[in-house]
């Protein structure tokens, strides 16, 4: 008998803003910009590319393009992506840092 899978849709466990922002949190904790890009990609097309696009002022092909595993974003289009997710950027100390603060 054959197993049978089916293909795994992040879309599917985003759906609460609680949710959106836990895995976006998750992914910032790996700290690789290529997965924080593609899960704000994640976010934007499961709430809606053409809302979150009139919503943060980017175009859909932006949020598409940069918003993926390879893209690079700059810190304005992410800063304006992550106005529209309800959060804001800033800087905490890392868990493993010796230094004080900058």
């Amino acid at each position: 008998m054959a197993l049978e899978t089916t293909r795994f849709d992040i879309q599917n466990y985003i759906k609460s803003h609680e949710d959106q922002t836990g895995y976006l949190d998750a992914v910032l904790e790996d700290g690789d910009p290529a997965l924080i890009a593609a899960a704000i990609g994640d976010i934007a097309r499961g709430r809606g590319a053409s809302q979150f696009a009139k919503d943060s002022g980017l175009s859909r092909e932006t949020i598409y393009k940069v918003f993926r595993p390879g893209g690079n974003p700059t810190l304005d289009t992410i800063a304006k992506a992550v106005k529209v997710l309800g959060l804001r950027l800033s800087l905490v100390p890392a868990s493993n840092s010796t230094k004080g603060p900058i």
